[in-house]
């Protein structure tokens, strides 16, 4: 583009990520603002414009809310993008990605290998997965990141008492099977077309491999196979910017865990010696 890009980050606040993007964009000579999703409104025929100056959008968070504020706030990046204004992520990418059974399921039908999954809303349900996935079963929220609310139950009296449980909350119950793994997932930065950087996440005494959770990243180097799975998830969920988790089974299998479209780089950017914040911000003004 032209001239500097006038840049607004939507977020729930000026956590590190946002402060991040903003002295990439300042290097730059971009115009940035921060803009609160909380805050944010829509009109009609009343020839008023969200972000009326913006020509590019950068989503960092989803604050919490309720299903019509969440809705509502859907509504407001699909009329930007209507409008012309460049939306990374796109809202159809989040959407996708942010339900982790649609974003499952949309891996699958493009062929990735992804673990044998069951989603359901009542325990009976719930339970019978339990038994038919062999027993071993990692529960996770539908909506969730980080490893947060995630539990894996291998006891049919804890399988009953937790599917009960959220079953009470109106919870909507996603079991995956557990997959014997080495100790270590793999997370694939990819922006655009290209795998930007990634790292090697061991568990620390757990069997979650999350930084966040604890777990130890360090760079490495995909191979080929690695590579082409990232992206080839990323392309599936349309997500041009995005945290692909890749995990190699011991049954030589490599899975594609889920797609995250509002991905972390604090701790790739420390072990890959790389400025993360950077790259995205260059790549949102090519994509204006």
């Amino acid at each position: 583009m032209n001239g500097p890009m006038h840049l607004c980050i939507l977020s729930g606040g000026p956590g590190w990520h946002v402060q991040d993007l903003i002295r990439a964009a300042q290097a730059r000579g971009h115009i940035v603002e921060i803009r609160d999703f909380r805050r944010l409104f829509g009109s009609v025929a009343r020839g008023e414009r969200t972000l009326p100056e913006t020509n590019c959008v950068l989503v960092r968070t989803m604050p919490p809310g309720s299903l019509e504020q969440v809705v509502f706030r859907m509504d407001l990046l699909h009329r930007l993008v209507a409008a012309g204004v460049s939306v990374l992520n796109p809202p159809a990418a989040l959407e996708t990605c942010i339900d982790k059974y649609l974003s499952t399921a949309r891996l699958e039908a493009a062929g990735l290998p992804v673990p044998s999954t069951v989603v359901c809303q009542d325990a009976e349900t719930a339970l019978q997965a339990f038994e038919d996935l062999g027993g071993d079963v990692v529960v996770k929220p539908l909506f969730g990141s980080e490893g947060r609310g995630m539990c894996r139950v291998s006891d049919p009296e804890l399988a009953w008492r937790t599917f009960r449980t959220l079953e009470r909350t109106a919870s909507v119950l996603y079991l995956q099977q557990f997959v014997p793994h080495y100790g270590y997932d793999v997370r694939a930065f990819v922006l655009g077309n290209k795998v930007l950087a990634a790292m090697r996440r061991r568990g620390s005494g757990d069997w979650r491999t999350n930084v966040a959770q604890g777990g130890q990243a360090e760079a490495i180097r995909l191979d080929d196979r690695l590579n082409e799975l990232a992206l080839r998830a990323a392309e599936a969920v349309r997500a041009p910017i995005c945290g692909v988790d890749l995990l190699p089974a011991k049954d030589g299998t490599v899975y594609v865990l889920e797609v995250n479209a509002v991905p972390g780089w604090r701790a790739l950017s420390r072990v890959c010696g790389l400025d993360v914040a950077d790259e995205i911000i260059a790549f949102a003004a090519r994509s204006v």
